[in-house]
């Protein structure tokens, strides 16, 4: 049978009356090494994502060629922050807000299908990897963007007093690396990208996020209308949640920061709850979208290596991450636009590179947006 023809392996579901079920008898050892549990781990907000599934033998090659790869380091070469090799990680993440495909139904923005970077968190994975801390870059940050090459080898002029989120816009994956590590000094690790459909059907096969807005939430633009209270938002509705900015605080950037802070630990804690091995067919539908709907890196561009990557962040909770947004004020001539606080910032980031906390005094004083405390997980 040539490869074209050979059908899809049919996953049964776990119980007692599946085909070949027990409902009585020893207990199913469970599986060995060769069914490690896939988890693949994603922070953002159209984006921030973690995400448990199940890897299974014969599904590797499948699920091996859903993933979509950025080779980072041929992009930008050896002009880059020197590694720090005291055992921590840092990882970009970003939520792409390209407007092509089925996202142009998700509402908002332009009909474009030009894509951007609605999202974007720093991960700093501390040494043990049993805490981290995430930084979120307002994308409306006016900053000065370098010159980069971009993954088909195309080169970019710099740009001086552009939004952060044009690195993306301009260069992708590449130009947004480029950028966040001339930015901050630091080297990123690794590159992952969350594309906005795949958040919201990943939310639904999940089963939906429980959260608890403390004050009603109406965004037309966003598609979001909560009353104050306890809610299992379903994929559409996480979506709308995390894009919103008219409906909380100030109408900034900044605002939707902290609710989609505030949704990533929310989703952290369902991912916990999730059972490994009670629905094989679940968890595959997990993986499976999963791996269609991130961009990584080439170096954590494949199934085992994405596996053994987030093997090594399984054990962060969301009670040991600490989220912070770049320090930042408003722009005077644009109260739009944000600027960096760079004395602020720079203490953030030489946190980071010495794989410290960042010190509450970095952040104290800076604009927030007031959106603080609008949801809870």
């Amino acid at each position: 049978m040539s490869p074209e023809s050979t059908p899809e392996p049919v996953i049964p579901e776990a119980g007692a009356n599946a085909p070949g079920g027990r409902s009585k008898g020893r207990r199913r050892k469970p599986p060995g090494r060769g069914r490690r549990a896939l988890l693949v781990t994603a922070w953002t907000a159209a984006g921030i994502l973690v995400l448990g599934g199940t890897g299974v033998g014969y599904l590797y090659f499948k699920l091996n060629g859903n993933l979509r790869t950025v080779d980072i380091n041929q992009a930008l070469g050896t002009d880059r922050p020197t590694k720090v090799d005291n055992g921590s990680e840092n990882i970009l993440v970003l939520g792409s807000d390209s407007r092509s495909g089925s996202n142009r139904k998700l509402g908002g923005g332009t009909d474009d299908g030009s894509a951007r970077s609605d999202t974007a968190m720093i991960v700093h994975v501390y040494e043990g990897h049993k805490k981290a801390a995430v930084v979120s870059v307002p994308r409306d940050t006016l900053i000065d963007r370098p010159a980069c090459t971009d993954a088909h080898g195309t080169t970019h002029s710099a740009a001086t007093g552009v939004m952060f989120n044009s690195a993306y816009s301009t260069g992708g994956a590449a130009c947004a690396v480029k950028t966040v590590e001339s930015m901050t000094g630091i080297r990123m690790d690794h590159y992952l990208e969350v594309d906005f459909s795949g958040f919201q059907k990943l939310v639904d096969e999940l089963g939906g996020v429980e959260v608890t807005t403390t004050k009603a939430i109406d965004d037309r633009e966003s598609h979001l209308d909560l009353k104050a209270g306890t809610h299992t938002l379903d994929g559409r509705q996480a979506l709308g949640l995390v894009r919103t900015r008219h409906g909380v605080g100030d109408g900034s950037d900044l605002g939707r920061i902290q609710l989609q802070q505030a949704f990533v630990k929310a989703l952290i804690n369902q991912v916990k709850q999730v059972g490994v091995f009670t629905s094989p067919k679940k968890l595959y539908d997990l993986a499976d979208t999963a791996t269609r709907t991130v961009t990584t890196d080439s170096d954590i561009g494949s199934v085992n290596s994405l596996i053994d990557f987030a093997n090594g962040l399984k054990s962060i909770s969301a009670k040991n991450m600490h989220m912070v947004t770049m320090p930042v004020e408003y722009d005077p001539a644009n109260p739009n636009r944000v600027i960096v606080a760079k004395a602020k910032a720079k203490r953030v980031w030489a946190a980071l590179k010495n794989d410290r906390p960042i010190p509450a005094s970095a952040t104290k004083g800076t604009a927030t947006g007031q959106a603080k405390g609008v949801v809870t997980s």
